[in-house]
């Protein structure tokens, strides 16, 4: 006897059996074994809801069952003869069934009757309907739904073959040929990633003829996205269409329907793919108009996946003037190995009409390239790389509007390296670099972009030639330690103009520094630290520059000619150094019944030397012949690696460094030890004395500190530069005390102030722990962050709407929208972010920036969004980039509205469209551009 899993919910008297059918010529086996046993189960079955879709009734009857027939379904096999020719039968394995109330085998009907929480199992086939009547002479079953006396349909059929699963009102189904005739028919097919459940499309027919396993023919369908499955927001009415699972609709005349009213968006045909994961396809661009450069279609292109790790789509843009641009963009990863991406924008715009005065034409370009390595891949080596240039106005004049956020930016920078380690000992690490710098800002210099292509890095890790490589070294002599490190470099700097071609490499510079540094370090007298050693530098250089005085002709001043010699060179420098530090605890009680309870003062200061002698062997000479004085100079001056030191250096260093925290009582009484919280977690002071000087021998003393406060809510940062000297009426420092000048004992020349605040509706709430904040956390693609823009929205966010998948992310994220205790928690966040630069090295007594910038969130609504982000400039007095936004989530739908009110950027941005994936090319867009400068 075959076993049959059991059945959910509460069972009394359970029949089991099955029916094994033979041919053989006129004669069909019938064995039928009747169990009656009683158990009980506790599980609940969920309930399937009829479908908003025409109900074709039910044909199915269930018959009565009476002792006779109870006697005659397990009686003999009657006394009538079968005249007929019986079919042969491709049945393949054992047919097994049950239900809840009863089994009846009629041999008048050939049928077998199941009632009540009917199943069936054949192979991969399964039926589980309230009634199910099954003709074993055309191998065939019927299943339908049970109605009570008030009329309710309960227990519609549920047919599942392989993993297709459909939920119809009735079915007809033939074990032979694999057919069936479905009434009022549902299916969900995963579709696009298959990753969020938005992207679902469930697909409904009124009848489906099932054709074999991968082809359904459909009779007024509809398919939608809406999780609603009783009322769906929108659908797209099918009159016609042939289904094939996991791959694709092909529908006739179909139309939109919005809360079952008809739109005029149609089509007389449609193929809508269903696809599971990534396949090739056609990228629908948006319409619309721009008043500078016409009407336009913005991202239409091509999506090509390679395989299972890289993709490439191309998209484009077109405009009526003659503007247009080109995207690509190519993501690639495989686990435990690498991931990365690659990105090359292109735009050429054209503004106004040829003949006009206001008519110009530029390209841009940008190229985004990130790799990183797997440190399980590889651990001796690594490759990475983050490269981000292009032309300097790209982001400025871009015609994206997901652009808007970057227009702030005013540096693009990269990197490229290649790192190899040599784990023998001693180990050598080795890297191969090249990088990128460049000044986007409008009154940049004319030479803006610095390059090195590229930096070669070597070293040789710490060697204590006195002291075995293990255990602990004590004493001056075990300390000794040396190093030894070289840096090899082509340094170019260019513009925009000559980037990416040949004559950038004009002004490159080459050169190589070998460094050894040696030092010790030990105890004295239990408390202090005493470290001193020397450092030896070995300058390479390609090229130098001799300079020579030309008189000048007929009484002109002569000028200073300089020459590059090209070939090798070098020098060398080295210099000495010692430096003495302690630890200092502080700590001044003020009672545990006080609210704070004691505050904590650590000081670290230190004291350090430092000489170098003077290297004028590589010093010459010329005589400037219009002053009659002899210069000196070194041929070294303007080299990569700077010039040897003309003067011995001889100073003494002064550092104290403090930190601040205090134990107060903590607002929860259950806590019984106290909480420590940080005043200042560092305050940072330093100055330096010249012996050598003849004058202005102390150095300006440099005061940095930084701290967080309100629970690490907010991060404040400070540092000045205080100059115990006066200045003239030039502005320059003069050997006379400030205070003896008529000022204070020391005259600020420097400050500098950062505050970040940010704070959500969570702060004032329960705390979560670190498993939660982490948890949902990974790494993603983020455009703008790779892009060089901020990863907050203190610079606005992003419109781009054409990709949903972030915002399904997002509602996945915040969970039900349908909370009934919504009112009671609004979620909200705010952030602020308040920098001050001032500067008074020559009384200018002006700040060169002062702004305050904010931005917020604010969910009114489990549907409803509102946020904006602005700021304002005090040394401009003006607003910053200022941006509202708008979001309503219209459950399949969404709408969102972008305003920037005013500035050079003014603009609006309004989308609709369904968040689903599948359709995601269902939306309207309209927007405004404003004049590009």
């Amino acid at each position: 006897m075959t076993q049959i899993p059991t059945v959910k919910g509460r069972l009394t008297v359970t029949k089991i059996g099955y029916i094994a059918l033979q041919s053989n010529k006129h004669h069909f086996l019938f064995l039928f074994v009747l169990l009656i046993g009683v158990f009980s189960a506790s599980s609940q079955e969920d309930q399937i809801k009829p479908l908003p879709i025409k109900a074709v009734r039910d044909t199915l009857t269930a018959p009565l069952m009476t002792a006779s027939d109870l006697n005659d379904s397990i009686s003999n096999n009657g006394t009538s003869k079968d005249t007929l020719e019986a079919k042969e039968s491709v049945l393949l394995d054992k047919i097994r069934y049950k239900a809840k109330d009863y089994v009846k085998l009629s041999q008048i009907d050939q049928k077998i009757y199941l009632y009540n929480e009917a199943e069936i199992y054949y192979q991969d086939t399964e039926l589980k309907a309230g009634i199910i009547v099954m003709d074993y002479i055309k191998n065939e079953v019927y299943a339908g739904r049970l109605k009570d006396s008030l009329g309710n349909y309960s227990q519609l059929p549920f047919f599942k073959q392989g993993s297709q699963e459909v939920r119809p009102d009735s079915i007809r189904f033939n074990f032979d040929t694999q057919k069936a005739l479905i009434w009022n028919s549902r299916t969900e097919q995963q579709a696009g990633l298959g990753t969020l459940g938005s992207d679902a499309m469930k697909v409904y027919a009124e009848i489906t003829k099932k054709e074999n396993d991968s082809v359904y023919f459909l009779n007024e369908g509809k398919l939608t996205t809406s999780a609603d499955t009783i009322n769906p927001d929108y659908y797209i009415r099918i009159r016609k269409a042939k289904f094939v699972p996991k791959k694709k609709v092909i529908a006739g005349f179909s139309n939109l329907y919005i809360a079952d009213v008809p739109t005029p968006i149609a089509l007389p045909f449609a193929y809508f793919p269903l696809t599971v994961g990534r396949t090739a396809g056609l990228m629908m661009p948006t319409f619309g108009n721009d008043p500078d450069r016409g009407y336009f279609l913005q991202n239409g292109g091509y999506y090509f996946p390679f395989g299972d790790y890289a993709d490439l789509t191309l998209t484009g843009d077109f405009y009526s003037n003659g503007s247009y641009g080109l995207r690509t963009q190519s993501v690639y990863a495989k686990r435990y190995k690498y991931r990365g991406n690659l990105n090359f924008n292109y735009q050429n715009l054209v503004t106004s009409q040829k003949g006009f005065a206001d008519y110009s034409r530029s390209t841009l370009y940008n190229i985004q390239i990130s790799h990183s390595q797997d440190t399980k891949a590889s651990p001796n080596s690594r490759f990475s790389a983050s490269v981000n240039l292009g032309s300097s106005q790209y982001f400025q004049n871009s015609l994206l509007q997901r652009d808007l956020p970057l227009t702030q930016t005013n540096n693009l920078s990269s990197s490229i390296s290649y790192s190899k380690t040599f784990p023998e000992y001693p180990s050598v690490n080795m890297s191969l670099t090249a990088t990128h710098s460049q000044n986007t800002s409008a009154n940049a210099a004319a030479d803006n972009i610095s390059m090195t292509l590229p930096t070669f890095q070597a070293s040789v890790e710490r060697i204590f030639p006195f002291a075995k490589r293990e255990g602990i070294k004590k004493g001056v002599i075990q300390n000794v330690n040396l190093q030894y490190d070289v840096n090899g470099q082509n340094r170019l700097t260019t513009n925009d103009e000559d980037f990416l071609t040949s004559r950038m490499f004009d002004n490159s510079q080459v050169g190589v520094r070998h460094r050894i540094p040696v030092s010790t370090n030990f105890k004295i007298a239990k408390f202090f630290s005493l470290s001193m050693g020397g450092n030896y530098e070995d300058i390479w250089t390609m090229e130098t520059y001799e300079r020579r005085f030309e008189p000048g002709e007929d009484g002109a001043k002569g000028t200073v000619v300089v020459d590059t010699i090209n070939g090798f060179d070098r020098f060398n420098k080295y210099n000495f150094g010692a430096s003495l530090g302690t630890t200092i605890y502080g700590t001044f009680n003020f009672g545990e019944d006080k609210k704070i309870q004691a505050i904590r003062h650590v000081m670290r200061p230190s004291i350090s030397y430092g000489y170098a002698p003077s290297f004028e062997q590589f010093y010459d000479e010329y005589l400037n012949s219009d002053t009659g004085e002899v210069v000196q100079y070194t041929r070294f001056q303007g080299t990569l690696n700077g010039a040897p030191s003309l003067g011995k250096s001889n100073s003494i260093g002064f550092s104290l460094a403090n930190t601040f925290e205090a134990k107060v009582k903590d607002r929860d009484s259950t806590k019984l030890e106290p909480k420590k919280i940080p005043l200042l977690s560092n305050l940072n002071l330093s100055t330096a004395y010249n012996i050598e000087a003849d004058s202005l021998r102390l150095s300006p003393l440099s005061i940095n500190g930084g701290t967080t406060i309100l629970e690490k809510k907010m991060n404040i940062n400070f540092s000045a530069a205080l100059d115990p000297y006066a200045i003239d009426n030039n502005g320059s420092r003069i050997n006379v005390w400030n205070k003896d000048n008529g000022g204070s004992l020391f005259r600020l020349t420097r400050a500098n102030m950062n505050i970040g605040y940010s704070i959500n509706s969570d702060t004032f709430g329960k705390k979560k722990s670190d498993d939660d904040e982490k948890e949902g956390e990974e790494d993603e693609y983020d455009y703008v962050a790779a892009s060089g823009g901020r990863t907050d929205d203190l610079f606005g966010k992003a419109d781009d709407f054409y990709d949903n998948q972030r915002y399904q992310k997002d509602e996945a994220k915040n969970g039900d929208v349908e909370n009934p205790y919504y009112g009671t928690e609004i979620p909200w966040d705010f952030r602020l972010a308040y920098s001050a630069t001032y500067s008074n090295p020559a009384r200018q007594n002006e700040f060169s920036s002062h702004s305050l910038m904010f931005s917020g969130n604010l969910q009114l609504s489990p549907r409803w969004k509102i946020g904006g982000s602005s700021g304002f400039d005090f040394k401009n007095q003006g607003f910053t980039l200022t941006q509202l936004r708008f979001e309503r989530d219209l459950k399949s739908f969404t709408m969102r509205f972008n305003w920037t009110p005013f500035g050079q950027y003014e603009r609006w941005y309004f989308f609709i469209g369904i968040k689903s994936s599948v359709l995601k090319d269902l939306k309207w867009e309209n927007r405004s551009q404003p004049p590009r400068r």
